[in-house]
């Protein structure tokens, strides 16, 4: 009898260490392709499976506890697994409204087309470099709020300012000056995927009117990841300008 209870409570402590295990996959899924060790389809697919042992393993301790067995490391692994589920259902949730579009501009009926960054630089495996029309409707009603910003300054006064407001994270490819152009690659935070940014100054009337397009290597879709980037950008872009007076 005692032979029996002590292998129970080893196998329920076997499941507890593997919820563990894999709920540290979970979080080791983004790092392991930002530095390379997987492919971004490996890494989601991992990302994915680990979630859900994560979730089987954090049920299957919950129930020992209420049954009043397991120890520490049951209670450990319970509140980690449902905490690795939490995570991967809150990424769900959070790009469940979002359309399957991964190139956002600010200009869908003339686009800012990427110069410097080629198929060279983007690599193999990724996304066409050209804009899908078919994007626009979708990004008009998923991001109304994208929009070009006009900066009542010279074209040269609003390059520096443009080129001043890219993220210090990102990878500054080509500063065109004459051209009114500037490219960078950003990277997406703890995944690591690359995406390319163009952004073009073109001289109004009044001063100078900024495009920025934003586009994904990778995936069909971007979780909003694009549109929140653009947004970002044009609004230090605009706290620069205030900052600048007239």
């Amino acid at each position: 009898m005692a032979d029996a209870a002590g292998a129970r409570s080893g196998f329920s402590a076997n499941i507890a260490r593997a919820t563990l295990a894999a709920a540290l996959l979970v979080l080791l899924a983004g790092p392991l392709h930002r530095y390379d060790v997987l492919g971004w389809q490996a890494a989601l697919g991992l990302f994915v499976m680990a979630a859900l042992l994560s979730g089987i393993g954090a049920i299957w301790c919950l129930v020992q506890l209420l049954r009043r067995r397991g120890g520490t490391v049951t209670v450990v692994a319970a509140a980690v697994g449902f905490a690795a589920v939490a995570a991967a259902l809150a990424l769900a949730v959070a790009g469940s409204d979002k359309p399957p579009i991964n190139d956002i501009s600010t200009d869908t009926l003339d686009p800012p087309v990427f110069a410097a960054i080629n198929g060279d630089i983007r690599g193999e495996d990724v996304t066409p470099i050209g804009y899908n029309p078919a994007f626009a409707a979708q990004q008009a009603r998923a991001y109304p709020d994208i929009r070009p910003l006009d900066l009542p300054v010279p074209r040269p006064q609003a390059y520096d300012l443009a080129l001043a407001a890219c993220d210090k994270d990102w990878q500054i490819i080509a500063a065109d000056r004459a051209a009114g152009r500037i490219e960078a690659v950003a990277r997406v935070a703890w995944w690591g995927f690359r995406d390319d940014v163009v952004i073009r100054l073109s001289a109004t009337a009044t001063g100078t009117r900024i495009d920025v397009r934003s586009k994904s290597r990778v995936g069909e879709g971007d979780l909003g990841v694009n549109a929140r980037r653009i947004a970002a950008y044009l609004d230090r872009l605009a706290v620069l300008m205030r900052k600048a007076g007239p």
